[in-house]
């Protein structure tokens, strides 16, 4: 990595609502059409948007939530993961596939063929929500990045596929970097995967529902693939809940990795920057910035 220099440290609403300069670390209720509708005729996402103070053009990320939607203690956790983001710098997009389409409350969990048709829909939503970012006057359009937890993990590697952009981003350009958080990594395939974005991959080493193992010794081509194992993490690991069974399976929050992907995160998305973004993220926020 190279080092560019270092400064002095320093969900929901039909309406489209704009900002004001008092709210800015309020989420706002969003609508954007669905590409792929996939029930009726044509379908309004739902989402919220945070925005950092100033007036950017800031870089932006898409978060995507696993098969239970916006359950509680799912949007809670994208929440705190929108709040740090957003106070790092960065636009948030948390994005609602589930609760328009009426499949929320975590009724694909255990239908295993529904998640799987999930993906291809769900990966036209990342791009319908980076087109909408991409239109927005405050986000830097060449640095939108996306993050999905566990189907929406699984949304995430697919979306960072070299094939995504022509097959789902009707021209649009790839994400600028991915991360994916307790994936299923079958789709990756068996050995190696051709990659149009780096990708992030943070696994639990006691997941029982979407093993880190199978995300393990996959060669990414094109652009990188880094795997972080947190050993004794479980499946939704950055949630705040207890230990406990859901759909037959272990999840349960972990603070500590929960603390420490965060880390790695935004590590990861600022070094996916553009060299321009980078600068000016420097120059924002006064922190040493590294290029991956």
């Amino acid at each position: 990595m190279t080092k560019l220099f270092v400064l002095m440290p320093s969900f929901f609403s039909l309406a489209l609502l704009a900002f004001s300069p008092l709210s800015l670390a309020q989420p706002h209720s969003i609508q954007l059409l669905a590409s792929e509708p996939h029930v009726g005729r044509s379908l309004m996402l739902e989402g919220e948007l945070f925005r950092p103070e100033g007036e950017g053009p800031f870089p932006a990320i898409v978060l995507m939530h696993g098969c239970g939607g916006w359950q509680p203690a799912v949007r809670q956790g994208l929440r705190a993961h929108a709040d740090y983001l957003r106070e790092q710098g960065f636009v948030v997009l948390n994005l609602d596939s589930f609760g328009p389409r009426h499949y929320g409350g975590g009724k694909l969990c255990s239908n295993n063929p529904a998640l799987y048709e999930a993906l291809n829909y769900r990966t036209h939503d990342a791009f319908d929500a980076m087109r909408y970012l991409a239109g927005q006057d405050f986000v830097a359009a060449d640095n939108i990045f996306l993050m999905g937890q566990s189907n929406g993990g699984a949304v995430a590697i697919r979306a960072a596929k070299r094939s995504a952009a022509q097959r789902y981003g009707q021209g649009e350009p790839a994400f600028r970097g991915v991360v994916a958080y307790y994936p299923w990594c079958g789709e990756l395939g068996r050995s190696r995967v051709e990659l149009g974005a780096p990708l992030l991959i943070l696994a639990g080493g006691r997941d029982n529902w979407v093993p880190a193992r199978e995300c393990l010794g996959v060669r990414g081509e094109g652009a990188p693939l880094e795997v972080k194992v947190y050993p004794n993490a479980v499946h939704s690991f950055d949630l705040d809940l207890p230990p406990q069974s859901f759909a037959g399976k272990r999840i349960g929050g972990d603070p500590v990795a929960t603390a420490d992907s965060r880390t790695r995160m935004l590590r990861f998305l600022v070094g996916n920057l553009t060299p321009a973004q980078q600068l000016a993220y420097a120059a924002r926020h006064g922190r040493e910035v590294a290029s991956n």
